[in-house]
């Protein structure tokens, strides 16, 4: 008799065992987007790591994306849809698409998912929750010509003023895993659309969770010459980003973590969410296989 699988799958539970106890009863704020939302494996696999966890006693809290489906379905209704310096312009009839999407469509299908695969979840807006407020994001362009910056109002797309942590903690208490859709509220009653790395990093701090983890479609934090590095700490980072090594996309990704560390956040880890199982390969294996950025060296 070939006992060499079952010696595998035990060395495998005893490696996750001192995470499985480190983390248990922790908070880890998963934001999920990219390639893990559209690959029907990649999505079964991302909600069985949630409900895997939840098992175990740890408190998933997904925050998740949309972009590419909103932009299909605007294009599909004939909705021009204005991109300001790579951010998304979002006017009245735009918003409108945009809580249908996300709140409905992909917040409901995400939540199928886990309780398909036997867990417990629950997704909210933040607007409907009443937990995320928000105000229209206003970006600065400078010019020659201009004595003062010139201000460019987005509309409907908006940044965090604050998160109540409240509705969150109540779904956490009643066993349930939170499905956040990044839509806020602002004073006037109004919607807006805020970017998903932003609203997770937000929440990581609000819950004062373990980790704060964003999935990508790139392998983690790439090296000057595109070697992938396992472990940072937060001035490394910093300096990364000051040097341009960390470019591109990558640079708000990596303020996100930035922002969380700073803020009572243990560890933030950025790992390709094109792999399957990637969040229990980062959570509960010593290679893990992206990178994760500590607040120090230590």
């Amino acid at each position: 008799m070939d006992r060499k699988p079952a010696q595998q799958t035990v060395h495998v539970l005893i490696e996750a065992l001192p995470y499985i106890q480190a983390f248990s009863g922790r908070s880890v704020v998963i934001k999920y987007g990219g390639n893990a939302m559209l690959d029907e494996t990649l999505k079964s696999s991302f909600a069985r790591d949630l409900v895997l966890m939840q098992q175990v006693g740890i408190r998933p809290v997904v925050v998740h994306g949309g972009g590419p489906q909103i932009g299909e379905r605007l294009e599909e209704l004939g909705i021009r849809s204005e991109f300001v310096d790579g951010v998304r312009a979002t006017d009245r009839q735009a918003m409108d698409v945009v809580e249908v999407v996300l709140g409905d469509v992909i917040n409901t299908e995400i939540v199928e998912l886990i309780c398909q695969h036997g867990g417990r979840a629950l997704g909210i807006t933040g607007k409907r929750g009443g937990f995320i407020h928000a105000k229209s994001l206003q970006l600065k362009r400078s010019s020659p010509e201009l004595e003062a910056p010139e201000i460019i109002d987005l509309g409907h797309t908006g940044t965090v003023e604050r998160i109540d942590p409240e509705p969150i903690l109540e779904m956490e208490k009643n066993g349930q895993i939170p499905v956040i859709a990044p839509i806020g509220v602002g004073a006037d009653d109004e919607s807006y659309n805020i970017n998903a790395d932003t609203v997770a990093s937000r929440v990581a701090i609000a819950l004062e969770a373990e980790k704060l983890m964003l999935l990508t479609n790139q392998p983690g934090v790439l090296d000057s010459g595109g070697e992938l590095l396992s472990g940072l700490a937060l001035d490394e980072v910093e300096a990364m980003i000051a040097e341009g090594t960390i470019h591109g996309g990558m640079v708000p990704k990596a303020r996100c973590a930035i922002e969380a560390l700073r803020n009572g956040v243990h560890s933030a880890h950025i790992i390709d969410g094109r792999v399957p199982h990637a969040v229990l390969l980062e959570v509960f294996t010593r290679e893990g296989i992206g990178t994760l950025i500590a607040a120090d060296s230590d």
